[in-house]
């Protein structure tokens, strides 16, 4: 199968790295770094537990959500959700976390690097309300390494061009949910209600 089991492998089948991308990599917030987290509107939270198990959860609000709160640490609120905690378990007992933030119809990415810790609360939740709810918790990054990645992947998938989008042909989510879910009693249409544009988008600050 032509495994690749070590780095000089990796390296000789990759070529050596661009210098300049070599070189991106930088240890605290740039003015155009905190301009970027202040557009954004969506952010790849990823994470792993000790044992490697690896987690990405996507958070999303309005942009600016995430908070600058000095050129080395970042904060993200975080909203009522599906209550696994899968990430922030994994914060519990690994702090290293790396984060992607986008913003739409921008090709290029921004990622962090860091440790993580979750807070209950802090002076800056206060400015972190949204639709009058403070953040639940959040995760407080200091940052290790930042750099922006290239535009390549984004080209590639045509992710914003409508015109490259596919059919909407996959089932809705309240179909998905009872097809693909174990132990799921609610019939689909009681599912379809649950997931309507009127009622979820009612609990998207509620617990």
């Amino acid at each position: 199968m032509g495994e690749i089991t070590d780095e000089a492998e990796l390296r000789e089948l990759l070529g050596e790295v661009n210098p300049r991308a070599a070189n991106k990599d930088r240890p605290a917030l740039h003015p155009r770094d905190r301009e970027w987290i202040g557009l954004s509107p969506f952010v790849v939270l990823c994470t792993s537990d000790a044992a490697g198990n690896c987690d990405a959860s996507p958070k999303g609000d309005p942009p600016g959500f995430v908070r600058v709160l000095d050129d080395h640490t970042i904060a993200v609120p975080e909203r009522p959700g599906n209550r696994r905690a899968d990430g922030y378990r994994n914060i519990l007992v690994n702090p290293h976390v790396g984060l992607i933030f986008l913003i739409p119809g921008r090709n290029e990415t921004l990622r962090v690097n860091g440790s993580a810790r979750l807070l209950r609360d802090a002076p800056y939740f206060d400015d972190m309300v949204v639709r009058g709810h403070r953040p639940i918790l959040a995760v407080e990054v200091a940052i290790e390494q930042i750099f922006f990645h290239c535009a390549k992947a984004f080209l590639r998938s045509g992710l914003w061009q409508p015109e490259q989008w596919p059919e909407d042909t996959l089932p809705s989510a309240a179909r998905l949910v009872k097809e693909v879910q174990s132990g799921v009693t609610e019939s689909v249409e009681e599912l379809e209600h649950y997931y309507s544009p009127e009622v979820y988008g009612q609990k998207l600050y509620q617990g």
